[in-house]
């Protein structure tokens, strides 16, 4: 696996898309780090080289990525996973220079302003997206679909939910996407995002069974893709379809 995330300034053929895992001794239930995976893997079928650092929680989140990756986590994982993040300051400083976020259920609380710790008491968040979270009546499990909010040219979403949290928006996040089957934020929304921050409840990983979403974040880094060879999107297709016909929907 490639570590470091050096500059490729004056350096033959594309830039490498450089890629951060965060903190994944803190956030990374449910295979979370598929996304990671899924992301290298369909950059460098388009021929882009792909640099990547896993970053533990003693260790400073670098400021030279281009996606940074959250995940999932328990109450006591996220709340420390959150401390560290506001007082080492890198995430925010890439965010400020225009890197991508991509946070995944504890993660993408942690993104927000605030959200509800182990008693429901409000931790503070690292306030990249215009969000808070806090304890809901009920917790959504299972299979989620949601449509996409059209602006992002994004397939409808098919995942898998695991968490009590009640997510509001502000006024400068949009929903990600609108609810077809699942809870998500819990009012009829799923996800939020906000410039190039994008959160999701959704496991499964999100980026494998969506690879237009994984699509969406590699063109906020690189431009216009070139599309994929199908016969390498076979098998990712044929979970799709076999995720939405589980819940009864099916590909737009």
């Amino acid at each position: 696996m490639e570590h470091g995330l050096g500059h490729h300034a004056g350096s033959p053929g594309p830039s490498a898309v450089r890629l951060v895992w965060i903190y994944p001794d803190l956030l990374s239930t449910y295979g979370d780090r598929g996304n990671l995976l899924v992301l290298a893997r369909r950059a460098r079928l388009r021929g882009l080289p792909v640099e990547i650092a896993e970053v533990n929680s003693d260790q400073q989140v670098p400021a030279g990525g281009d996606i940074y990756l959250l995940g999932g986590g328990e109450d006591l994982p996220q709340i420390l996973a959150a401390r560290r993040l506001r007082a080492g300051g890198g995430l925010s400083d890439a965010v400020n220079r225009g890197a991508v976020v991509f946070a995944v259920c504890a993660g993408y609380q942690i993104v927000g302003t605030e959200f509800g710790g182990v008693e429901g008491e409000p931790v503070p968040g690292l306030g990249l997206l215009d969000i808070s979270s806090g304890r809901g009546e009920r917790r959504g499990v299972g299979e989620i679909t949601a449509d996409v909010d059209p602006a992002l040219g994004v397939q409808r979403l098919t995942g898998f939910e695991n968490h009590q949290g009640v997510t509001r928006r502000g006024p400068s996040a949009k929903p990600l996407a609108t609810v077809l089957t699942g809870v998500g934020n819990g009012d009829g929304t799923e996800g939020a995002y906000a410039g190039r921050v994008l959160g999701t409840y959704l496991h499964g990983p999100a980026l494998v069974r969506n690879p237009s979403l994984a699509d969406l974040l590699l063109t906020w880094v690189a431009g216009t893709l070139p599309p994929v060879d199908p016969r390498q999107e076979e098998l990712v297709q044929t979970l799709r379809r076999d995720r939405l016909a589980a819940v009864g929907a099916t590909a737009p």
